[in-house]
């Protein structure tokens, strides 16, 4: 899986233009999303709260271009909660950003 770590800033670029200020405010907005979107997976009591966690992880992801999170996401919606493997991907995929 291909990882573009300029994928975010270009989207942002894409969406302000050259405000470098406002991408990295943007940014951090974004990375403090993906944060409480691992929390919320973290806190999913079932099965269907785990997926929709993902699931709207998976979004954030790609609303920024985020390939590899959102390819993990989209996994983490297809495995049992709480899946220890999974969040370490996920973990990883975010320190990455």
């Amino acid at each position: 899986m291909a990882y573009d770590p300029g994928a975010i800033d270009a989207t942002l670029a894409a969406a302000v233009g050259d405000e470098p200020a406002l991408i990295a405010e943007l940014r951090e907005a974004f990375l403090d999303s993906v944060q409480r979107g691992l929390d919320g997976l973290e806190r999913a009591r079932d099965a269907e709260g785990w997926q929709a966690a993902a699931w709207r992880l998976k979004g954030l992801a790609a609303s920024f271009g985020a390939i590899r999170l959102m390819a993990i996401a989209t996994e983490a919606a297809t495995v049992p909660p709480h899946d220890v493997v999974l969040l370490r991907k996920l973990r990883r995929a975010v320190e990455r950003l």
